[in-house]
């Protein structure tokens, strides 16, 4: 398996669970403005310390399982971590979000002692 085939799937699972939550968010979540930001700091964040880190040494990837396009020295297949991140985990909190104000409205309801 290559790390492209390996950065598509994490991604693909990240997207389907991404809008599910924002289904589930009822659309409440990030400003896509906010999402791009982070994306783009990810990535510059991304290049920057996986370039500091196979210059080093301290890891390596076998050349036959990458794409062979790299932004320093980081190949590409990196950066689909940090965008599924970014499409994640917005919409994760969103959802979870909703759901606490939704408890919290379900016991005062109930009527706390």
């Amino acid at each position: 398996m290559t790390y492209l085939v390996l950065a598509g799937c994490f991604l693909a699972v990240a997207v389907i669970a991404g809008a599910a939550l924002s289904i589930v968010a009822r659309r409440r979540g990030p400003r896509p403005v906010a999402v791009v930001v982070t994306i783009l700091a990810l990535f510059v964040l991304t290049a920057v310390f996986d370039t500091v880190m196979i210059a080093t040494g301290l890891f390596h990837y076998a050349p036959e399982h990458l794409l062979g396009v790299h932004i320093g020295l980081a190949p590409v297949e990196d950066f689909a971590y940090p965008l599924a991140g970014a499409l994640l985990l917005p919409a994760l909190w969103a959802a979870l979000r909703l759901r606490r104000r939704a408890a919290g409205r379900d016991d005062d309801a109930g009527g706390r002692p």
